[in-house]
């Protein structure tokens, strides 16, 4: 996202330039009118004299919740930070970025105003040296404090961080971890996985090097000769490390990388994948899936007995060979309907995008939960309350607050999305309950109480979070 002279990274702290991908030349300008045009605080806009979408006192009572944001790629305060992903989609081949994270939103400027107190109405080049300036003002008075005073600003609580590893700056209580598990679905040789996409050649590499240092982590050389003893020495022992080091979920990618219908395989069946390839050889993409869905459940299965929530991504991106059909939640039935999973908690992560249907479908297992991140990011807060309302009215007690609020390069850190996100999360829940509320779906005290569940304990009763 260009800044006259500053381009944005695509996600994540990583300084690669979106311009030659995206074409994105255009300044991130965003004048008083523009200010002024966005909505107003009970949600309808400057001028409007219709009847506000937003109740003022339940507005105000959302904006006071201390929230728990379930999913986010917050950046630690070491400036390289190599462990904030798994998988680095800012080397992927061109693909469109949705609108509202473009340079032109004045979401941008609003967030560098709310934050860092900036007190210009456009972001001029002739003001870029001075933001700079107090941006890294901030950042060395608060030193190794910066996450918690993001937090602070943001009226946030608890932020769950899916990361490789937690580093400095990212403490519990206020952080807690995500881990990554889709490498451990992939002990084989991925050479036909790669070359079914153009994505998939760069993203697979990623997963084998997590992979490689999961092994090492455990000092196991090379890989065991039998599927049960690759199960119980390596992806066993190091979802237990996990969980001794304080993570309270593990997250799949997998819809990046494929599919997401993982179908129920006899043992047998993945034994003999991993037998005839363990020590050499590739296998057929046929092999490979089935070999895959074995393991999705048994990483599942395992993070369930250690009390650990399976996350699974479910959203129409990011990508230009995303394939978006392969994110369905409903590709997951099987799995949810497992009843040797029935011990662990699922959570639909960026509640299906399209699918969001589909996603608060699934609400009906008892295992099943979702959550809005990303939405609050890619949708406008008019459009996320009508996917909320639909939720709400059915299962409020198993949707979940997200942002995944993440850093876009060295002057759009992870602070300026998390501040966006949850800005926007609040006015959408505000809209969605304010409907709720004058259809006389729920009384004013009903939707308090949904909003709490929503911004706040629902997470603390999912992960057993002792909150302030």
């Amino acid at each position: 996202m260009a800044i006259r002279g500053q381009v944005l990274s695509v996600r994540r702290g990583r300084d690669i330039s979106l311009q030659p991908r995206l074409g994105l030349t255009v300044l991130l300008l965003a004048c008083a009118t523009l200010v002024a045009c966005t909505l107003s605080p009970t949600g309808g806009t400057a001028g409007d004299s219709s009847k506000p979408v937003t109740d003022p006192g339940l507005t105000a009572f959302i904006g006071k919740i201390r929230a728990v944001d379930n999913h986010t790629h917050v950046n630690s305060i070491n400036p390289d930070d190599a462990d904030s992903d798994a998988l680095h989609i800012e080397q992927l081949p061109e693909f469109s970025f949705p609108a509202r994270l473009r340079p032109d939103n004045p979401d941008w400027l609003a967030a560098y105003q709310a934050l860092y107190g900036y007190p210009h109405a456009s972001l001029d080049e002739s003001h870029m040296a001075e933001l700079r300036a107090t941006m890294q003002r901030v950042r060395t008075e608060q030193g190794d404090k910066f996450p918690a005073w993001v937090l602070d600003q943001i009226g946030t609580e608890v932020m769950l961080g899916n990361r490789v590893a937690m580093g400095p700056g990212l403490e519990p209580p206020r952080f807690r971890w995500v881990s990554y598990v889709d490498a451990l679905m992939l002990p084989l040789p991925t050479t036909n996985e790669r070359a079914a996409s153009p994505d998939f050649q760069i993203l697979y590499p990623h997963e084998e090097k997590l992979l490689g240092r999961y092994l090492a982590d455990l000092e196991v050389e090379k890989l065991p000769p039998t599927l049960d003893a690759y199960v119980k020495t390596v992806v066993t022992p190091t979802l237990e490390r996990q969980q001794k080091a304080g993570c309270l979920a593990v997250k799949f990618e997998a819809a990046l990388l494929r599919p997401l219908d993982f179908d129920e395989v006899p043992a047998e069946t993945a034994s003999r994948v991993y037998a005839r390839y363990a020590s050499g050889g590739v296998p057929s993409h046929a092999e490979y899936k089935a070999f895959q869905d074995y393991l999705f459940r048994a990483i599942a299965r395992e993070a369930g007995r250690l009390g650990m929530a399976v996350h699974i991504h479910s959203f129409h991106g990011p990508g230009g060979f995303y394939r978006v059909a392969g994110s369905d939640p409903l590709l997951l039935e099987s799995a949810f309907n497992d009843p040797s999973l029935r011990n662990t908690n699922f959570v639909i992560v960026h509640g299906g995008g399209i699918f969001a249907s589909h996603a608060g479908a699934m609400l009906w297992k008892p295992n099943v939960y979702l959550d809005m991140s990303a939405m609050p990011l890619i949708y406008s807060p008019a459009t996320l309350a009508d996917v909320l309302r639909d939720w709400l009215l059915n299962h409020p007690e198993k949707v979940l607050f997200g942002t995944d609020a993440s850093a876009f390069g060295p002057d759009t850190g992870w602070e300026l999305t998390a501040w966006m996100g949850t800005r926007n999360a609040r006015r959408a829940l505000a809209i969605a309950l304010t409907g709720m509320l004058n259809s006389g779906e729920v009384t004013r005290e009903q939707a308090q109480q949904i909003a709490t569940m929503v911004m706040r304990t629902n997470a603390g009763k999912l992960y057993n979070l002792t909150l302030q």
